[in-house]
């Protein structure tokens, strides 16, 4: 894996005026984002000099056992960083490893969430998706807003596909842990297509303590385009 680089924003800090503040958006992609993509690259180059370098395995059925494999993408690392460290969620390098590479990962999904002039609703596929597990875009959008406004302390609400089940669903994380770490196996794993951050850096500003008014204006900016163009890819 090389060395993983602050994104450009897909649009100026503020273009999402009024509902979300350039002050905001400047503070939390300069600073935030950042933060957690500096960390994750120093992280990184201290596992991988140090005598227990990061490894993946893959199941070899022929074999009966795992096979090491090359770190090609962020995805298979975050789809994998479990079995890396089996049964040993405390472990420092671990928890550094998750939270920051999910943090990074999880902001540049969430940058192009979001488009000047967003809103409204999906159609087409998405649409069909989100009225099939959810009864309609009225019933997820409720949904959605009410699971992830008590999240506890940080964290994401998702629309996630899971290929195992053909299905869009919800999900709600903690901290910055990414959907693509949830699944047993290969097929399993979730696919994130639109994710919410409800860390107070994301808001506070401009909503101080009201995250339900800050949920409330998000649907305003939301990029349904790249949502649908995400389903599209994970099918």
């Amino acid at each position: 894996m090389g060395k993983y680089t602050l994104p450009e924003m897909p649009y100026a800090y503020d273009a999402l005026e009024p509902h979300i503040d350039a002050r905001t958006m400047e503070i939390h992609h300069t600073k935030h984002h950042q933060k957690y993509t500096d960390t994750f690259n120093a992280t990184l180059a201290k596992v991988q000099e140090s005598d227990h370098p990061l490894k993946m395995h893959k199941a070899n059925a022929e074999k009966g056992g795992y096979d090491e494999v090359e770190i090609q993408s962020l995805d298979y690392f975050l789809q994998h960083l479990g079995q890396a460290y089996p049964d040993d969620d405390d472990n420092l390098e671990y928890r550094a490893l998750n939270f920051n590479g999910g943090g990074y990962d999880n902001h540049k999904l969430f940058w192009t969430s979001m488009k000047p002039n967003g809103g409204g609703e999906p159609g087409g596929a998405l649409a069909d998706a989100i009225n099939a597990s959810f009864g309609s875009f009225a019933d997820f959008k409720e949904q959605f807003s009410s699971k992830t406004a008590p999240i506890q302390g940080s964290g994401w609400g998702w629309l996630v596909y899971n290929p195992h089940k053909d299905k869009v669903e919800y999900l709600a994380t903690q901290n910055q842990d990414s959907p693509k770490t949830y699944g047993l196996a290969e097929e399993d794993f979730l696919i994130p297509l639109l994710g919410l951050d409800v860390w107070e850096h994301a808001y506070y500003l401009k909503y101080q303590n009201k995250r339900p008014d800050y949920i409330a204006a998000w649907w305003n900016v939301v990029n349904w385009d790249e949502v649908d163009n995400r389903l599209s890819k994970a099918k």
